[in-house]
């Protein structure tokens, strides 16, 4: 069974994606295919890590920089589609460009319901793959520009005490200052203390920014 990797939040400083450089991911066991398709990507000065099994795909893979993945979706031993559920279940947010050959549709269509940014049937058009990988090194390209800019505040929210975040949680739920002192049992002054603090760290002008700002980095009242 998959167990999920603890992920933490920085505590010093925002950790900021490098946007300058872009990595295509190939995997394919066909060493003569995986080659060549490598050349083609690195003929049009892409930067390509090329690999023949998913796990080595993943000891190298990246997340701080724009990429994508080449995947076929047969290869010998884990199937492409496997490596794709196992990046799911990692919440890896990489882009995959599919490869499947005759006879695959079955596949391929389980692959986009997986949510596949695309697949190319073998033999592809050379010009065909190159579009897709630029497209998929877009899209992503475009998700870490995002993310850049969500840095700050999650930052920002990883900065907040225990108590800062149970005060939040109360904030984002529609209490009032008087109703979370009672709930949890301060007092009215030191809850308005916490929540100015909240306010300051999360970069927020009023309490409607809060609810913007906090919802945007997937901060919801539990309550």
């Amino acid at each position: 069974m998959y167990i999920p990797l603890q992920m933490s939040l920085p505590t010093a400083q925002p950790i900021m994606p490098n946007l300058e450089r872009q990595v295509v991911y190939l995997v394919d066991d066909d060493e003569p295919f995986r080659n060549g398709l490598d050349s083609l990507l690195r003929s049009v000065g892409l930067e390509v890590a090329s690999f023949s099994a998913p796990g080595e795909f993943l000891a190298a893979y990246n997340a701080g920089h724009p990429s994508c993945l080449v995947l076929d979706v047969r290869l010998s031993g884990a199937s492409g589609l496997a490596l794709q559920k196992e990046i799911a279940a990692r919440e890896m947010d990489i882009p995959i460009i599919f490869m499947t050959g005759h006879g695959d549709v079955e596949m391929s269509v389980a692959a986009m319901k997986g949510g596949a940014f695309d697949f190319l049937p073998k033999p592809f058009r050379e010009q065909n793959m190159l579009d897709a990988v630029n497209a998929a090194l877009a899209k992503d390209q475009e998700r870490l520009q995002r993310e850049k800019g969500l840095s700050p505040l999650r930052y920002g929210y990883n900065s907040l005490t225990s108590r800062e975040r149970q005060v939040l949680d109360l904030v984002l739920s529609g209490l009032m200052n008087k109703q979370i002192a009672s709930k949890i049992h301060l007092s009215e002054v030191t809850v308005k203390a916490h929540r100015g603090q909240i306010m300051k760290k999360m970069g927020a002008r009023n309490i409607a920014d809060l609810v913007i700002k906090a919802t945007s980095i997937g901060v919801f009242p539990t309550h």
